[in-house]
């Protein structure tokens, strides 16, 4: 089997997905608590590094996304899938699971 290597750059999402760039997860409480790996939560703040075209419609039209690349957003805690390239985290998801755009 061949082995694939993918960049960010080669990327493309389809329809209505966005590929977002996972944030940093907290490494403190308030507090002041240095919290282990296994006590982070996953983050559900991220940047849009790469949006599809926009959902077909049912006359073969294209909806507009309403996100952009660069945007900041707050998505859904269970969305997309995990993708891990060089040593930085992203989730494809479709525009349905962002919540929010975080200025």
């Amino acid at each position: 089997m061949a082995a694939v290597t993918l960049s960010v750059s080669t990327v493309k999402p389809l329809g209505d997905r966005v590929f977002v760039k996972v944030s940093e997860s907290e490494e403190k409480t308030a507090g002041g608590i240095l919290l282990p790996d296994t006590a982070k939560e996953k983050p559900q703040v991220g940047e849009v590094v790469a949006a599809g075209p926009g959902k077909r419609n049912d006359d073969g039209s294209r909806s507009e996304m309403e996100v952009k690349v660069g945007d900041k957003v707050l998505y859904s805690k269970y969305a997309g899938t995990d993708i891990k390239l060089g040593g930085d985290e992203y989730v494809l998801m479709a525009e349905k699971d962002i919540l929010a755009i975080v200025n």
